[in-house]
């Protein structure tokens, strides 16, 4: 698409909600002049420099964002979002996820999850015309997906350095590609993180609702080698020095401050088609919250609480628990609301303004026809693909299907590999493997996939891989479940892959070393690898053809946004964003309105002693206190724990700093309420609000609570 067309499209005059968006940083200096009247007091052309404060303060974590906090490394981001590593480090008899952690010198500092990075971008360099000068029409379905692969690769190549990783993320379906460069930090250690009775306060029952009282939470550090460089974790390796760190804000906020947030947010879906949006919220989100709750039950019936299984699966329950309330609030959104009408509304729309022009219509029509076929397409075989995702959840079985993958990736040129099973991503794949161990119970995981492979067995015949029916013993009959629990029982009993050195082991083996292998879950893997990668060419395929259709759709999107003065931005795809708005409550329904701050007292009438309202006892007699010295809200008479805002925010944002005008961090981005749940998909300015930790009651707990004076004393507070 012609850059005249962007810029248009993205002038502030086409705004049509003020706080809606989530903006790449080199589109802010459009924004400028609206920033600076909502209360931005920095430049705001610095927000748009990635090397310039406050961006080079803020960091990913791979799923979640984060921001430094001293010059000594120190990380601040969720509690959820540092579970896996509190989990990692936890037993039965030294529950710190129970308890809380405190390093209260370097040296006691925990070794974080396997494989936890901090990815600091450097980069960020528009390549549209390189990718697309490569892509002649002529290239089609699986040569194309698999020419911009090779271009993709080869870009990823030329940029990556020693300690710095680079990727390419398409933007609006792949009419635009960014090459984006990180700094790669591989030794990061778990510093503070409170008790889950205050960093999970409230659990699922309050998940995604309002009002909230959770101090969710926790920090890390990053470490480098003595040469400022990444490296692998050693105990010489010292604290990672950024170029620069946010100031934590002690000071008052009220009701309609600015805020804006900084963060990497996973991935939104605004510009579906609305047969898209039907078929998402008719469909799709209906079995996968059936199937995660299911996921749960069996994990509970099988896992006692406070047993090591149990606290092995602590972090993949508060996903499918976290999951399946958020499909849950969405669906009911889709119910009683109207998105499907505007969606339906809105392709009318978009239609009649293509067959409008002929110049239009020739350069669209076939576009829009072809990604309709193609969506089509995705949905006959998709309850079919839910099933077979699920079964992952059978960790063992995928293993020996990914290593089995790696010995035959591993026969080609390092080039030729397929992303994710070249050296550069061997570190990861490793640590896939560590993290295993502590995430892993045979009891558990042979019930999962007891479970999935019913309901697999209850698809229709033809929907069904004949390897996989072959391997499980699953005919045309009823399943005898009784003799398959026995044969999963046997195989799990029979494999060494339950052992870490012997997961790493099959690393450097060959494909021989696999087919003459007999351990029962290879074996496996040898039997399912052709269908495996006949169904992959096949998807591939049908990627390509996507890579053809939808750019051309998005473009006619844009442009027809354009023409109707409507924002344009592109959907979230865990690339660095900028969001801004304001702290305000909201009305979620007739006769009820929620104010924007919650405070200490909901936490005293909330607490029962019992989780998931199990407040610590020592936070409980603080709070009785009511010191609250100079975190006190002047006009709530209290101490404040959480506030909403309008911020444009989705998944991935989590942990996610928020600033006030000066960029100082006034708190932590960490969910969003059930009203506004379906922001991924729509934007409702009357719903949509974000809900942080505010850092004064962060603040608070760490120095009355927790005695976390050192770490006090190496942030620099506003007061």
């Amino acid at each position: 698409m012609k850059k005249s067309l962007l810029a248009l499209a993205l002038s502030i005059a086409t705004f049509a909600h003020a706080d809606e968006g989530m903006w790449q940083p080199h589109q802010l200096p459009e924004l400028e002049q609206l920033l600076k009247d909502k209360g931005l007091e920095i430049d705001a052309k610095s927000i748009a420099q990635l090397t310039a404060f406050p961006m080079n303060a803020v960091i990913s974590l791979g799923g979640c964002t984060a921001s430094f906090v001293s010059d000594k490394g120190l990380v601040v981001t969720n509690h959820h979002c540092a579970y896996g590593s509190i989990q990692h480090n936890s037993t039965a008899a030294n529950n710190l996820l129970a308890k809380g952690f405190l390093a209260e010198d370097f040296d006691e500092e925990l070794p974080a999850a396997p494989g936890s990075k901090v990815f600091v971008t450097q980069e960020v360099t528009n390549i549209t015309a390189q990718i697309n000068q490569e892509l002649t029409p002529q290239l089609k379905g699986k040569a194309r997906f698999d020419r911009i692969s090779e271009l993709r690769k080869d870009q990823i190549a030329a940029c990556e350095t020693p300690g710095y990783r680079c990727d390419v993320y398409s933007f609006h379906g792949g009419l635009e590609y960014y090459l984006i460069k990180q700094m790669e930090i591989r030794d990061v250690r778990l510093v503070h993180a409170p008790a889950s009775g205050v960093g999970k306060f409230g659990g699922d029952i309050d998940n995604w609702m309002w009002p909230r009282h959770t101090g969710d939470y926790a920090f890390y550090r990053a470490y480098v080698g003595k040469d400022g460089q990444p490296a692998d974790f050693s105990a010489e390796n010292i604290p990672f020095n950024p170029p620069s760190y946010l100031k934590v804000s002690a000071k008052p906020l009220q009701e309609n401050d600015f805020v804006m947030v900084i963060g990497y947010p996973g991935r939104t879906n605004r510009y579906n088609t609305a047969a898209e949006v039907e078929n998402q919220f008719t469909q799709v989100l209906p079995l996968s919250k059936a199937y995660r709750e299911e996921a749960i039950q069996v994990i509970k019936l099988h896992s006692a609480e406070g047993s090591e299984a149990r606290i092995k699966y602590e972090s993949i329950l508060a996903s499918l628990a976290n999951y399946a309330k958020n499909f849950e609030g969405m669906i009911h959104s889709y119910k009683t609301g109207d998105i499907q009408q505007r969606k339906d509304q809105f392709d009318k729309g978009l239609n009649l303004w293509i067959k409008s022009s002929p110049a239009r219509q020739a350069k669209y029509a076939p576009a829009v026809r072809s990604l309709q076929q193609l969506l089509e397409e995705e949905q006959e075989y998709q309850q079919r693909d839910l099933i077979l995702g699920y079964l992952s959840y059978g960790q063992l079985f995928t293993t020996a299907k990914r290593l089995y993958r790696l010995a035959h990736e591993q026969q080609k040129p390092d080039t030729e590999r397929e992303m994710g099973y070249q050296e550069r991503d061997l570190g990861r794949f490793s640590a896939s493997m560590k993290r295993l161990s502590r995430s892993f119970d045979a009891k558990v995981e042979q019930e999962l996939m007891l479970h999935f492979l019913q309901h697999y067995a209850k698809l229709p015949k033809d929907q069904r891989l004949k390897a996989l029916d072959g391997y499980f013993g699953i005919g045309s009959g009823e399943l005898d479940v009784a003799t398959l629990r026995s044969k999963l029982e046997a195989l799990y009993q029979v494999t060494t892959l339950s052992d870490e050195v012997e997961r790493l082991a099959w690393m450097g083996k060959s494909v021989e070393d696999f087919k003459a292998s007999e351990d029962p879950l290879i074996q496996y893997a040898v039997a399912m690898y052709d269908t495996d990668m006949a169904l992959e060419i096949a998807d591939k395929e049908h990627k390509g053809k996507l890579a053809v259709a939808r750019p051309q759709v998005m473009e006619a999107i844009i442009a027809f946004n354009k023409a109707n003065g409507k924002a344009v931005y592109a959907d979230a795809n865990s690339t660095l964003r900028v969001t801004y708005g304001s702290i305000k409550g909201y009305q979620p329904r007739d006769a009820v309105s929620y104010q924007p701050f919650t405070t200490a007292a909901g936490i005293l009438q909330k607490q029962t002693g019992i989780d998931p309202f199990d407040a610590p006892p020592a936070q409980v007699e603080a709070l009785k206190k009511a010191d609250f010295g100079i975190y006190k809200d002047a006009v709530y008479n209290n101490l404040p724990v959480n506030f909403l805002s309008t911020v444009d925010t989705t998944g991935g944002n989590s942990g996610s700093p928020t600033l006030n005008g000066k960029a100082e961090l006034v708190g932590l981005l960490f969910d969003g309420v059930i009203e506004g749940i379906i922001g991924n998909w729509d934007y409702d300015p009357a719903t949509n609000r974000s809900i942080h930790v505010d850092s004064r009651y962060m603040l608070w707990q760490m120095e009355k609570v927790d005695g976390a004076n050192n770490l006090l004393k190496e942030m620099t507070i506003v007061k």
